[in-house]
């Protein structure tokens, strides 16, 4: 059609379209397309995901299809190049009759318009129209999940009664949280009792309250939020070695961004600044308009993480696994009913109706993603990270892996995803190249990267990053329209300072504390009851070094047998205990530090693991005493212990190094990086423990090792054991009149006091060692 000339009063015009309508502003133009970052969104599958651009001109707008499939057709018209438009033009795209239609009107006058409540911008984030504004009339409104309240936040992360904002006399108020599970947040803080001043945000739950004169205003967090990166920079060894070279880019609402590179890139690097977990020396996260870093406390429970490795223990079936999990991440209050109704709307929003029963383990690879997955919607996080979701997957999971994540983006979530595999990126809205060095080879829609560096095939373009390392791939990227476009362009707004982000996230105190420690206690206990091979050697292990020891004692404790059977008892007990503990927790340490970041209490994780694992190696080590010593003549004096009968009082020394092994057991487990390293360090713990225990090798009087044995809990088990039967009477030997050997009240006092402190010791030093596995911004 012929271009016609549009009065300057028609230049701003209004375009409708069957869901819609917007007022074009003559200073910029509008994308047309399926992409959902397009400025106009059509979802017709007969409209391209580029498909058209409507520009101001001099005096009119012009009209360009992009190069479409099924063109586009203005008045019914195909439009071949540029055409005209203006009020009254009918555009339709990919049908010139029944495709999508957009039609063209003028702006009409000016007429008063009602008074509306206006968006909130504060120095923690610009709050899009609130859902509710509530006069303040009441002195005090309590706000929670319970429909009794004053205020009714339909969120199960918020408790049944949350939080209440209280008027003060002086005509202000304070927010005061009222014992809640996920806490209650002041500008990204977490309180108990702080007065609250107008144009603060009080974070509860998905929500935020701020107070605007004499309302209180809400904004619901739905998940449609975008992410600004602004010049992030890490570094190591001292500042010599660049990981991210200030990275900058925006993610738009409901958008799938994936992130590529060659090894050493910075992915994870990236993945762990964005998330928080390690955040980046420099520069800036902005979670909707708020500083990521800052308000941590608060946004942490918006942020979905699925790490590479699975984060749900293996052998609990689909669905206790996920309600455990529901458990610890839901208030405490929270119904039974209305947790599985939550865990039963991400198994179906997975497609995973018909694994529930189904152990995990036994699963298949995409499978068990889409449970980790599962796991992290329970509490319908906004943002929703990946890393390397498709490691190990054949094509065909690799595909349907990423077609699930485009359908949680569509749904209204940001989704970022750190892979390796390019099979899949056509998927994706928008992909994020970073070249070696940590730096933007390219950022934009992923059917212009490969035209952009000029290669036809993704390996070729990662060889060129391996081979042509002097090459600026940042530099070229910069000064290339799509930076402009898809990054400058995007981020054109006014920019927070650059601040340096090593500040440190306070952390509300534990809430639910004794319900968190019930909860794992039942999950780890299910978990072990489920690993039959662990139960067996469990069961396995007291009777036969049991039988071991009683093989050695015979009928009668001698001089020929005593001591060799109380060896045997302590290197049973230390077997038993420390075998039960050197893999839990390495074993676990993906899920600790997920769980960690979401709010799980580190001593109520610790305390599970003690609990469990201490009543289950106190038994076995009572059995081993018991069969190890049953109907054997002990020889005591007058037949009689220090406090308790012979036999029970050396199944309670046994119990406690038994104990105290386990303890040493996890300290190996917290302490090592690979679960595989933890048999050779169990071999030497029981080798040093039978060395230094006081049965081999002289150590009263020895400098040296006479001290560095007080750090072997063998030797004061050994010591109480030996006191109990008064061992040098029956082997009257200089090594059995050892001081610890004695037998009397305060030597066996001693003894036994010195395994319950280096019990103590040890589980001290395990927490410690636990909170190296947390995220960096949370430790204090």
């Amino acid at each position: 059609m012929g271009e016609r000339q549009v009065a300057p009063s028609e230049r701003q015009l209004i375009l409708e379209t069957d869901t819609d309508s917007k007022v074009l502003s003559t200073s910029r133009s509008y994308h047309v397309g399926r992409d959902p970052l397009s400025d106009i969104v059509l979802t017709d599958p007969r409209v391209s995901w580029h498909h058209a651009v409507l520009r101001p001109g001099e005096g009119w707008w012009t009209l360009e299809d992009l190069g479409s499939t099924n063109g586009t057709f203005a008045d019914g018209r195909p439009v071949q190049r540029r055409s005209g438009v203006g009020p009254g033009t009918v555009i339709r795209f990919g049908n010139p009759s029944t495709g999508p239609c957009a039609v063209l009107r003028a702006v009409p006058p000016p007429t008063p318009e009602p008074v509306v409540p206006t968006p909130v911008t504060h120095a923690t984030g610009t709050f899009r129209q609130p859902t509710m504004v509530r006069q303040l009339v009441t002195r005090t409104i309590r706000i929670g999940r319970a429909l009794d309240n004053d205020l009714v936040v339909d969120d199960l992360v918020v408790s049944r009664n949350h939080a209440e904002l209280r008027a003060r006399p002086d005509g202000g108020y304070d927010i005061v949280d009222l014992g809640s599970h996920n806490g209650t947040y002041l500008n990204g803080q977490p309180v108990h009792h702080a007065p609250v001043d107008a144009g603060d945000i009080v974070g509860i739950g998905h929500s935020a309250f701020v107070l605007v004169g004499d309302e209180l205003q809400e904004f619901v967090d739905t998940g449609e939020v975008s992410l600004g990166v602004q010049g992030l920079a890490v570094t190591v060894d001292r500042g010599r070695r660049t990981l991210l070279d200030h990275v900058s880019f925006p993610v738009g609402e409901k958008c799938l961004l994936a992130v590529v590179g060659p090894s050493g890139a910075g992915k994870s690097t990236l993945l762990n600044a964005l998330t928080g977990l390690r955040p980046a020396e420099q520069g800036t996260v902005l979670y909707d308009g708020r500083d990521l870093y800052r308000d941590y406390a608060e946004l942490r429970q918006r942020i979905g993480l699925v790490p590479q490795d699975d984060i749900l223990h293996s052998q609990l079936t689909v669905r206790r696994a996920l309600g455990y999990a529901a458990e610890l991440r839901f208030p405490g209050d929270t119904a039974k009913a209305e947790r599985q109704a939550r865990v039963d709307e991400v198994i179906h929003e997975l497609g995973l109706d018909a694994r529930v029963d189904q152990p995990i383990h036994s699963l298949s690879g995409g499978q068990r993603k889409r449970v980790s997955v599962a796991l992290e919607l329970l509490t319908k996080p906004s943002l929703l990270f990946l890393d390397e979701p498709t490691s190990g997957l054949d094509p065909g999971m690799d595909r349907s892996v990423m077609h699930m994540l485009r359908g949680l983006a569509d749904d209204g979530r940001t989704v970022i995803v750190v892979t390796h595999s390019v099979l899949s990126l056509d998927v994706c809205d928008r992909l994020l190249v970073l070249a070696p060095g940590g730096r933007i080879a390219y950022y934009g829609p992923p059917e212009e990267a490969l035209p952009f560096f000029g290669f036809s095939q993704w390996p070729e373009a990662f060889e060129a990053f391996e081979n042509d390392r002097e090459r600026d791939w940042s530099g070229q990227f910069r000064a290339s329209p799509q930076y402009y476009q898809y990054i400058a362009a995007a981020m054109d707004q006014p920019r927070l300072p650059v601040s340096s982000a090593q500040g440190v996230v306070k952390r509300p105190k534990a809430q639910s504390w004794g319900g968190q420690l019930r909860t794992l206690i039942r999950r780890y206990t299910a978990a072990l009851t489920a690993d039959r091979t662990f139960l067996a050697i469990m069961i396995a292990l007291p009777f036969v070094m049991g039988a071991m020891a009683h093989a050695l004692a015979g009928s009668e404790l001698t001089t020929d047998t005593a001591l060799n059977a109380l060896l045997i008892l302590c290197v049973g007990g230390v077997l038993t205990g420390a075998a039960n503990a050197v893999r839990e927790l390495v074993k676990e340490r993906v899920i600790y530090q997920r769980e960690r970041a979401v709010g799980l209490s580190r001593s109520a994780y610790l305390a599970s693991k003690v609990v469990v694992l201490g009543i289950v190696t106190v038994v076995q080590a009572f059995v081993l005493t018991l069969v190890g010593l049953f109907g054997v003549k002990l020889n005591a004096p007058d037949g009689k212990g220090i406090f308790l009968p012979p036999l029970v009082e050396t199944a309670v020394a046994v119990a406690l190094l038994s104990f105290t092994a386990m303890m040493l057991g996890l300290f190996v487990s917290a302490l090592v990086r690979k679960e595989e390293v933890t048999m050779p360090l169990l071999v030497l713990l029981a080798i040093i423990q039978v060395v230094f225990c006081g049965a081999l090798l002289q150590l009263d009087g020895v400098p040296g090792l006479e001290q560095l044995a007080w750090l072997v809990p063998s030797r004061w088990a050994l010591g109480a054991m030996a006191g109990t039967i008064d061992l040098h009477g029956i082997v009257p030997q200089k090594i059995t009149a050892d001081p610890l050997f004695e037998h009397s009240a305060s030597t066996w006092l001693v003894n036994v006091g010195m395994l319950v402190v280096l019990s103590v010791v040890l589980g001290f030093i395990v927490s410690k060692l636990l909170r190296r596995h947390e995220p960096a911004i949370m430790r204090k």
